[in-house]
């Protein structure tokens, strides 16, 4: 597979790039950015967070707002940012233009009915193809770590927790916790996936961390703020805590005094989710 560069930058002594390639899975052209720690450029292979951005996001605003550079090269960790969802002229999006569905809101799942069904296959995208092209092009090893904010919290958690031999660690920020039970999941995975909840249940982390064998547990660190907007009718979070602590799962929930949903969040805490994923390496 070939991909081409759109950009390059030389940040904290490592290489930010954006890349786009003919996407698969998607059938469409797609861009991913990434961030080349120094090691990897003077020929060490590195370990790979993949982050997950949120609804309206691309591949741009975790690697323009998030400050994660400096730390990332000191310990020598590669970040893949993709794009939140297909995007281009022949891939249908909301007929309506709603941020929370369409385009920039893939949620992360294979879409199933008409007319996403084609193109809407985030989720094989972010578990196969995405990372063996990273492994193919690039000096990276097979590690991966999963994290991601909001949809992308959501996606970072899902998808770990349906691969768990394929992650070694999992983090996010204010992630979209019981997507099946929240009005921006109904709406997506009614879309997306049928009229049919049984159909749901395989990208909603509450339903998989109750399913999930103890031998396959991964750890998992979620920020969220006390202040965050979307926290009560969105985020819903408890489910999902009351069933990790029933099964003893090694989560770390941590409940931030005064942050809201924004960047400004995941750049004061984003240090501690790469040392966290470095540990785990």
């Amino acid at each position: 597979m070939t991909i081409q560069l759109i950009s390059e930058n030389k940040v904290a002594g490592g290489l930010h790039q954006q890349f786009e390639f003919d996407s698969v899975a998607l059938k469409s052209t797609t861009r991913f950015a990434i961030f080349l720690p120094p090691q990897a450029i003077q020929g060490q292979s590195v370990p790979v967070i993949y982050w997950l951005s949120g609804l309206t996001c691309s591949d741009e605003n975790f690697m323009q707002k998030a400050g994660a550079f400096k730390t990332a090269a000191k310990l020598g960790l590669c970040i893949v940012a993709p794009d939140t969802s297909p995007r281009g002229e022949n891939i249908p999006d909301d007929t309506e233009k709603s941020y929370d569905f369409g385009v920039g809101a893939g949620f992360y799942v294979n879409a199933t009915q008409k007319p996403w069904a084609t193109h809407y296959h985030m989720y094989d995208f972010i578990v196969d193809e995405l990372p063996n092209v990273i492994e193919n092009h690039f000096n990276v090893t097979a590690q991966r770590a999963l994290a991601g904010h909001s949809m992308g919290g959501h996606g970072a958690m899902m998808i770990g927790l349906r691969n768990p031999d394929c992650y070694s660690s999992i983090s996010a920020f204010s992630p979209i916790c019981q997507p099946s039970q929240c009005p921006w999941g109904i709406k997506a995975f009614s879309g997306y996936l049928g009229a049919d909840p049984k159909e749901w249940r395989a990208y909603d982390s509450t339903e998989l961390i109750k399913a999930i064998d103890s031998n396959q547990f991964v750890p998992m660190l979620v920020d969220q703020g006390d202040k965050d907007n979307f926290l009560a009718e969105q985020l819903t979070p408890e489910p999902f805590i009351d069933v990790a602590t029933q099964r003893d799962y090694p989560l770390t929930f941590r409940m931030q005094e005064g942050y809201d949903h924004s960047y400004y969040f995941i750049s004061s805490f984003i240090d501690d989710h790469l040392h966290f994923h470095h540990q785990h390496f």
